[in-house]
C-alpha cells in the first residue's frame, strides 16, 4: 500500500548521530509514513546502525558507489513512493507532529507544492531559536528567496508529483546550493510556504565546513540568483548575486561604503521589482519591508563591528524608502564602538 509520506535520506558517515534521527522518526504521532535511507559507502559503522532498525517502513538502499550527497538524495526520491516526500538529513531530528502538521497543511492547501516549517536549532548540546524570520506568510518566503534561502532543508515537505516533474530532482552541478535552486525551479510549479512552529531541530556543526565547501556554495548560488536577476540587471545580474550571496546569504561584513552603497540599491532595485511583479497585499508588503529593514539594520551592525564601516557611512548610505532601514540608532552606536575597540585588541 503506497504511504503518504516517503522521508528521503541520504546517509554517509553517520554513525554517530542517525539512531537519534532515525528515533525522532519512529516519535511521529503521524504514521503512514515510510523511510527511504541511501547510504553512500560509508565507512564507519553507519551500515550496521541501519541494517539493525526493526521497523518494516524504513527501507535502506546500499549504494555500491559512492556518489556525494546530491545523487545519493536523487536516487532515494526516485524509489519514493509516497505522496508527499519529506526531506530529512542524517542527523536533524523531527518534532513528533512534524507530519502530522505538514500532510494537514498540504492538504488543505492544494495550490502549494512545498512547506517547511520553523526550526531550531542545536549548538553545542544546546537549542536555540533560529535567525531566520519568526512570522512569514507565502509572499515574504517569496521575496526572501530571492535574497537568501528562508528554508532549512530538512524542514521541507513536497509535493511528489510536482518533484517528479523536475528532471533531475537536485542538480548536482549546484552541489551545496541544490536545495535553494530546487526551490526556485518547484516555485514555478505552484506556492511555497513555511509553518511557522518550529517541528525541528537543525544540529549545527560549528567549524565543520571548509574553504573549499565555501566557496562552492557561493558559486552554486549565484549561479541560481544570477539567473532570477537577470531580467533586473541584465549583464550585471551575476555581480549583483555575487554581493547578495556574499554579504546576505554568506554574512561577510562589507568592506566599505561604496559595497554597502550598491548592495543598498540592489535591495531596493530587487525589492520593487518583486513588488511590481507579484503585487503583495499591504498586510504583506508590511512585512517584507520589515524584514528587509531587519536584514539591513544587520549588514550595517556587521561592518560596523568589523571595523569596516564609520557610524555616518552606515547613517548617510540608508536607503530611505521601500521600509529599509535601521532598527535603531541604539545598535549602531553600540556596533560602531566595538568595531573602534577591535584594531586595539589585535
Amino acid at each position: 500500500m503506497t504511504p503518504v509520506v516517503s522521508v528521503i535520506m541520504a546517509a554517509y558517515n553517520g554513525a554517530g548521530l542517525i539512531g537519534e534521527t532515525i528515533a525522532s522518526l519512529k516519535a511521529q504521532t503521524f504514521s503512514d509514513f515510510e523511510v527511504v535511507i541511501v547510504d553512500d559507502c560509508s565507512t564507519d559503522t553507519t551500515r550496521d546502525v541501519l541494517r539493525a532498525i526493526d521497523d518494516p517502513r524504513f527501507r535502506v538502499i546500499e549504494a555500491e558507489v559512492n556518489q556525494g550527497p546530491v545523487r545519493t538524495r536523487n536516487r532515494a526520491v526516485a524509489a519514493a513512493g509516497g505522496r508527499y516526500l519529506a526531506a530529512l538529513d542524517q542527523d536533524d531530528l523531527c518534532a513528533p507532529t512534524r507530519f502530522a502538521e505538514q500532510v494537514r497543511w498540504l492538504d488543505a492547501n492544494p495550490d502549494a507544492v512545498l512547506v517547511a516549517s520553523a526550526t531550531d536549532v542545536l549548538i553545542d548540546g544546546t537549542v536555540r531559536p533560529s535567525t531566520l524570520p519568526a512570522v512569514t506568510t507565502p509572499a515574504l518566503v517569496d521575496w526572501m528567496l530571492w535574497i537568501s534561502n528562508p528554508l532549512v532543508w530538512s524542514s521541507v515537505m513536497i509535493r511528489a508529483d510536482a518533484a517528479r516533474r523536475l528532471d533531475p530532482f537536485t542538480r548536482p552541478e549546484l552541489l551545496y546550493a541544490e536545495d535553494f535552486d530546487l526551490y526556485h525551479r518547484l516555485r514555478t510549479l505552484g506556492r511555497i510556504a513555511r509553518i511557522d512552529t518550529p517541528l525541528l531541530t537543525y544540529r549545527s556543526h560549528c567549524g565543520g565546513a571548509s574553504q573549499r565547501f565555501t566557496d562552492t556554495m557561493l558559486a552554486s548560488a549565484s549561479q541560481v540568483l544570477a539567473a532570477r536577476y537577470a531580467e533586473v540587471f541584465g549583464e550585471a545580474a551575476i555581480d549583483r548575486a555575487r554581493l547578495v550571496v556574499a554579504h546576505v546569504m554568506q554574512r561577510a561584513p562589507v568592506s566599505d561604503r561604496a559595497t554597502l552603497a550598491l548592495l543598498g540599491e540592489t535591495l531596493v532595485t530587487l525589492q520593487a521589482a518583486f513588488v511590481a511583479q507579484t503585487a503583495p497585499s499591504p498586510d504583506d508588503r508590511k512585512l517584507i519591508r520589515w524584514e528587509t529593514a531587519r536584514l539591513w539594520a544587520r549588514l550595517g551592525r556587521a561592518g560596523l563591528r568589523a571595523g569596516r564601516l564609520k557610524l555616518t557611512d552606515a547613517v548617510t548610505v540608508r536607503p530611505d524608502h521601500l521600509g529599509l532601514g535601521y532598527a535603531g540608532v541604539e545598535s549602531l552606536l553600540v556596533s560602531a564602538a566595538i568595531g573602534q575597540l577591535r584594531p586595539r585588541r589585535s
